[in-house]
Formats: structure tokens, sequence, C-alpha cells
């Protein structure tokens, strides 16, 4: 950081590498395609897989100057403030806990691990080592939810009663066009729909309503074997061995209740994603395009005597900060890393939300295995 002529502060980019070459980091709405729009920000110093061919053709991809075979080769030898977690789902927590071990300031994909313990060791080790953790999904940032969080917290419509949440998609290599690898390890332990995609409408529904209490569920497999559609990996048959097919609800006290999906069972849906309904009204957020409002509102006595459909504040002033958000993808949680190092500010993707959506997960498979409901212990 250094003190301009004029008096304003110039920072020097942080400098990252990115620890995993598959299709988060590479694809179009991945990770290295979009940091050049935050080139001010951010350097990508060194990318590290353990598949190195892998590795090597994405850094001449991206003129990434470091390539690495392992994690600890990267943190050992690369002289980097920060690193991108990107690998799979089951090695989070062990490869973010080294991450900030080694002094580094981390962006993890979801979930955050796959334990409490993790999740834990996480934040305690960021917090004895005043690092900073972001973790995705990046829901909470956009300003459409920001929006719909101060219409409630303006009691826009009333106290709320219920929430349906939509969070779920037909499954990789479930659509026609295909998926680009090999989507099998979607479906196995380990992974699946609750973690890939349920975990999407778990923040989204407890950043507008802050933390749940209690959780039950449902889960299961609905078919052992699953085929994929399109795409080079068509006709590939699939095992099925992670419930594909989870539905859950969340109690968040004083009887205001959340249904939320994780399923790899959704072909199509017209409904909003999300709907909240009050004693007063209702909020939808929808999946947005076509020029629409990304928010509805409904009222009682929108106007004396009538209840009706109403534009919260013209939803129009959303769209610049919304557009320059969705077209990051996937390096938005980068760019919400570098403004929370440079501020110091409290990160909104922080890691105690993400350990709070980790205990969401855990305690629904518990659940849909007791068939019992179970109070949620954390907080953020």
């Amino acid at each position: 950081m250094a003190q301009a002529n004029d008096g304003t502060t110039h920072h020097e980019p942080l400098r990252i590498g990115v620890l995993g070459a598959g299709m988060i980091a590479s694809t179009r709405v991945g990770v290295l395609p979009n940091l050049p729009a935050i080139a001010d920000k951010v350097t990508v110093v060194a990318i590290a897989d353990t598949v190195a061919e892998r590795a090597k053709e994405v850094a001449k991809e991206f003129a990434i100057p470091e390539t690495y075979a392992s994690l600890d080769a990267m943190l050992e030898q690369s002289d980097i403030d920060a690193v991108v977690n990107l690998t799979p789902i089951a090695f989070h927590g062990e490869t973010s806990l080294k991450i900030l071990r080694a002094g580094k300031h981390l962006a993890t994909e979801k979930p955050l691990g796959s334990t409490m313990e993790d999740a834990d060791a996480i934040i305690e080790t960021a917090a004895a080592s005043g690092l900073t953790v972001v973790c995705a999904p990046p829901d909470a940032l956009f300003p459409t939810y920001q929006e719909a969080r101060r219409l409630l917290d303006q009691d826009a419509i009333g106290k709320v009663a219920f929430a349906r949440v939509r969070s779920s998609h037909a499954g990789p290599g479930g659509g026609p066009f295909g998926w680009p690898t090999d989507p099998s390890w979607f479906y196995q332990l380990g992974s699946g729909p609750l973690l890939d995609m349920g975990v999407y409408g778990i923040h989204e529904i407890t950043a507008l309503l802050g933390p749940a209490e209690r959780v039950v569920a449902f889960s299961g497999i609905t078919e052992p074997t699953r085929v994929v559609r399109g795409g080079p990996f068509e006709g590939t048959v699939m095992d099925v061995t992670a419930d594909d097919n989870t539905l859950f609800m969340l109690d968040f006290g004083g009887a205001t209740f959340a249904v939320v999906d994780g399923t790899f069972n959704v072909h199509a849906a017209k409904s909003p994603k999300i709907e909240i309904f009050g004693r007063r009204g209702a909020l939808n957020i929808k999946d947005g395009g076509g020029g629409d409002s990304p928010i509805e509102l409904y009222r009682a006595d929108a106007a004396p005597g009538l209840d009706g459909w109403v534009d919260p504040r013209g939803w129009r002033h959303l769209q610049a900060g919304q557009r320059r958000l969705d077209t990051l993808h996937r390096a938005v949680v980068v760019d919400h890393l570098v403004d929370c190092v440079r501020t110091g500010a409290r990160p909104v993707l922080s890691a105690e939300h993400a350990r709070h959506a980790l205990e969401i997960m855990l305690k629904v498979v518990e659940s849909s295995r007791t068939g019992q409901a179970l109070d949620l212990a954390t907080t953020f």
C-alpha cells in the first residue's frame, strides 16, 4: 500500500495462488477467465493441481507464471498473499487449514469443510493469525438480496410466516447439452445435491432471515443409476450412492419456517426462486432475465383499502451493481476477499456463516436418517 501525490491510497494487487485447475477454475463462468475484470486488485502468480499436466495447460492458457503439483509445494515456494481453494468438496477442510497455517488469506468454494471440527479449526486458525476467510456461494453480496433484506428489515411484509426456497437443477449431465467433464462424482458419497446445490438455498435464506434454530429433513435416492444425456460423456451410466433428492424445513423461531430443496430432480420451474410470505404481504426473488424486476413485492393495504403488487423502490437502481457482480461469475468471491483484506471489513461471505450452513447440511443428513427435528448450535 502506498500514498499517491494527490493523497489517495494506492494498493498493490493481492498476489494469489489458485488450488485446483478444474472446471471452476477455467471454464467461461469460472474464476480465471473473469479475473481480468479486477486486474487492478489481483495478480495470479501460481496454480497447483495434483494432475500436473492439467495445471500446466491452465497456466499456459491464462499466462500464470508458476505451476505446482501440490499445495505444499506452492505454499513453500511461491510468494503469494492468498489462495483460492477450488478443490473438490471432500478436500476443502484439509486444504483450507494448510493454507491458513501457512499464513495466507483464503477464498474457498463451498462448503467450508466436511465436519464441524474442520469449520471450527478454520475459523480459529484464521482469527489467531489475523487472516481473512471468505466462502462461496456469493449470493448475499448481490444487490437483489441486499435489497430484499432491506425490505424485510423495514417490515415491508410484516412478520415472516414462511418461505419456499428453490436451489436445485436436473443434476450435472442431466440436461440435453451435456457436461464438459465426467459428472459421475457429483452422485457419489461425499458429494450430492445437498452439498452442491442446497448450500445456495441455505446461504440465501439465512442471509435474509438470519440464523436458523432447528432443522428437519427427508432425503433419499430416486433411482440407483443415471445416464448422462449429452456432451462428451453422453451415455455414461452413473451409479448414484449419494442421496439425490433432499427436502428440509428450517425453523427460525417464533413460528417462522422455510422449506428448502437440495435435489437433482428439477428440470424446469416457473415459480420464483424464493418466496417469502409475511403477515402483511409477500416478497419474491426471481431468477431474473427478460428485463423484469428480480424482486416482486405484494402488500396488504398497498393503497387505502386495496392489496396489490407494488414496485418496492424502483428496481432499476439495482441493475448496475447486479450486472457487475454477474459478469464476474465465480471471481466474485476473489473480489470480495481483496476488498476485505484491503479495508479490514468483516466479510459478508464469512466463515461463520459458512459454518452455520455446514451445520445445517450435516444435521439435514442426520435428521433424514433419524426422523427427528434437530437443534442447531451455531450462529453468525
